[in-house]
């Protein structure tokens, strides 16, 4: 049975956090991360919740922290509920599948951007000037074109309900220092590329997606979530066409109906029609079937 949390409310354990779709939780020496099914466009969280995507949202990155492992260590400690600690214990069902205790990082203040084809606001800025946050990419290229080699375009990371703003490596450097810029660039750019090629085979394209990335005890960890549809473009492979907008699995569908609405992206956001939650939820559960089976029971 479908089960939507959009809020959570744990009146035991410290709340510290509400974010566009999480809820953090301060255990003490770890946080409880809770992925709920609120859903975000244009930095506004919209009314209307999208059932289960926050289980998809947390199977799918358990899947790539696993498997990114020998690249870089994240900061999960266990998403298994009957060893979360005892205060978590009254929460169980709601926090089945979709909440993980993680470790206390301090997360660098960029997101880590990787393309590996031209979309989004990458393709306005190639089509103003040729160039993605300063890096020059070759003539001729059309929309939803794969690029050459992915390229590593971070940004700012701002406070909820602001944009966060694309910048260049240098200013990158400017804010973290050059070890830890590159550090990051190199994971990042590592990660993308093996995730791009395990999802391919699975019939998902990666366009693009951004990592965010925490410092405990001063060694560099994956946080956050990886390589979900939230946080990627997903493209079917076997409809890809060079040339325009692709289909999705991810959230560009929801964007699409939105931006075909007399809409000013501010809150507050508009209610929305049952067929777009139903597609919706539909490409998320379909997102983490082709990546990890269908033994997820959604």
């Amino acid at each position: 049975m479908t089960r939507v949390v959009q809020e959570t409310g744990f009146p035991a354990l410290k709340l510290i956090q509400r974010g566009k779709v999480r809820d953090m939780y301060d255990l003490g020496d770890a946080y409880l991360m809770v992925a709920t099914d609120r859903m975000s466009a244009f930095d506004v969280v919209l009314p209307d919740p999208i059932p289960d995507k926050g289980v998809v949202l947390t199977q799918i990155s358990l899947f790539w922290f696993d498997i990114m492992e020998p690249l870089i260590g994240n900061h999960v400690i266990t998403a298994d509920v009957s060893r979360f600690p005892e205060s978590c214990r009254p929460y169980a069902a709601e926090l089945q599948g979709r909440s993980i205790v993680v470790k206390k990082a301090k997360p660098l203040p960029v997101e880590c951007v990787v393309r590996g084809y031209i979309t989004g606001s990458g393709w306005k800025s190639y089509q103003r000037d040729g160039t993605v946050c300063g890096i020059r990419l070759p003539e001729e290229l059309v929309e939803s074109d794969r690029l050459p080699m992915p390229i590593f375009t971070p940004s700012t990371k701002e406070e909820m309900g602001k944009h966060d703003i694309n910048i260049d490596f240098d200013e990158m450097v400017k804010r973290i220092g050059a070890p830890l810029a590159e550090q990051v660039r190199d994971l990042s750019l590592a990660i993308y590329k093996k995730g791009a090629q395990i999802a391919g085979e699975k019939g998902i394209l990666i366009a693009d997606t951004k990592f965010e990335f925490g410092l405990v005890d001063g060694k560099l960890i994956l946080i956050d979530e990886v390589l979900t549809p939230d946080s990627s473009r997903f493209w079917p492979r076997n409809t890809y066409a060079p040339g325009g907008s692709q289909k999705s699995f991810d959230k560009q569908y929801l964007r699409d109906y939105l931006l075909s609405l007399d809409w000013d992206k501010t809150v507050p956001g508009p209610r929305l029609p049952q067929t777009v939650i139903d597609n919706t939820r539909a490409k998320y559960v379909e997102a983490l079937t082709l990546l990890c089976g269908d033994r997820h029971g959604l």
